[in-house]
């Protein structure tokens, strides 16, 4: 992980230089979470915030309030916002529309400049980004057809083992060794655990070990299509999971890195661009 340049917002909001700072907001409307970012400048966060409601619920309008607070701002005093992700074209507060895979790839090279592969795992979709040494996407797989090697996978097994998905990482850790899922589909992988838990499987952590591993394996799986080339970024809410990079990291062999600000990165890009626009 590494440091990424943020904003004493208190600090510019009682100084005399507020009105050298242009705010822009980058809104990402996913499947199932909302994401805001405010930025100053294009170049440095003044506030950000993840709702748990994504396209068509009040997810979006519930994160930039929430956003907004933080940031002790109006949407008046923005010059401008942009939305991305899955619900963008619903957004009213959007004035800019920006696709998530220009967005992912914007906000993953601010976060990590100089990565050449980015994983985004989000909560119904995998995507794996191909860009080039100037910062650029080159080509991309995504697989948002099922469910299997998602955010939405994983929360059902947490919900099977009866635990927060907060825990799944750190649980992992204490695996001895692993039980592998072999269904490739999430509801006969829910039927599987099922089963191993009612013949009472000795070690949940070998159990959770190998749900993180059938999630690694076709995040790995898309990244091979596109020919992996280091550094390798991983995105997305399930960037916050160590067991699923530990797992990503042994499938392809390389340095998985993050950040603690990933899950942002569409959010992150959206901001960028509107101040691009702006």
């Amino acid at each position: 992980m590494w440091a990424q340049p943020t904003l004493d917002f208190k600090r510019i909001r009682e100084s005399s230089v507020m009105n050298e700072h242009a705010f822009t907001m980058g809104i990402d409307i996913g499947s199932s979470t909302t994401k805001c970012a405010i930025m100053a400048n294009g170049a440095t966060i003044a506030a950000q915030v993840v709702v748990p409601a994504g396209a068509g619920t009040s997810g979006p309008s519930r994160a930039i309030e929430e956003v907004l607070g933080i940031a002790s701002l109006k949407l008046g005093e923005f010059a401008m916002i942009a939305a991305t992700g899955y619900g963008r074209n619903s957004s009213k507060e959007a004035a800019l529309t920006v696709s998530e895979l220009s967005c992912h790839t914007k906000g993953a090279v601010w976060l990590f400049p100089g990565a050449r592969t980015v994983i985004d795992i989000g909560g119904q979709d995998c995507k794996a980004l191909s860009i080039s040494a100037e910062g650029q996407l080159v080509n991309f797989v995504m697989n948002d057809k099922c469910a299997a090697g998602t955010g939405r996978f994983i929360e059902v097994m947490a919900r099977i083992l009866e635990m927060d998905v907060s825990e799944m990482g750190a649980t992992d850790e204490k695996a001895t060794g692993r039980i592998d899922i072999s269904s490739t589909c999430t509801v006969f992988a829910e039927s599987e655990v099922i089963s191993q838990l009612s013949q009472g499987v000795g070690n949940i952590s070998d159990l959770v070990a190998g749900i993180h591993r059938s999630v690694a394996v076709r995040a790995a799986g898309l990244a091979r299509r596109l020919g992996i080339e280091e550094p390798v970024m991983m995105t997305g809410g399930v960037s916050l999971n160590s067991g699923v990079i530990r797992a990503l990291e042994h499938e392809l062999g390389v340095k998985v890195r993050t950040d603690p600000l990933a899950q942002y990165a569409g959010a992150i890009g959206a901001a960028i661009y509107a101040y691009d626009n702006c």
